[in-house]
């Protein structure tokens, strides 16, 4: 017996590489954010910090790359008005370019502040050349 709020009948097809690439981009994100938000950081720290986040996460299969920028000077700005020499890191503080190859499509996804949140999102798809 059918609902309307059933999901509509179909043909089911199997994800293409490209929708594969593009879900293993959000692994590789859902991942980094969730790993490292809450993690005590200074300016003094932001570039060690940065790499590990970088190295922990290419770690993961079908990553090929991690950037990782964590602003320096918000967290200077952030620090000015409290009595401590730390803060935890959030999305606020940081700007990633994750590269993920997934059976010749390469997607690049991008995380940065966008009106005052977090936001992650694909950036572009290729085959790659052979």
């Amino acid at each position: 017996m059918s609902t309307d709020s059933d999901p509509p009948t179909g043909e089911e097809t199997a994800p293409t590489d490209a929708e594969v690439a593009c879900f293993e981009a959000g692994i590789k994100f859902g991942s980094l954010y969730h790993q490292f938000a809450g993690t005590p950081v200074s300016p003094a720290s932001a570039d060690s910090l940065a790499a590990a986040m970088e190295e922990s996460i290419e770690n993961q299969p079908h990553c090929v790359a991690v950037t990782v920028e964590i602003d320096e000077e918000a967290l200077e700005a952030t620090l000015a008005d409290s009595t401590a020499e730390y803060t935890e890191l959030t999305g606020r503080f940081l700007e990633v370019e994750i590269v993920v190859d997934y059976e010749g499509r390469e997607v690049v996804a991008t995380m940065a502040m966008e009106d005052g949140y977090p936001l992650m999102r694909v950036k572009s798809v290729r085959e790659r050349g052979g």
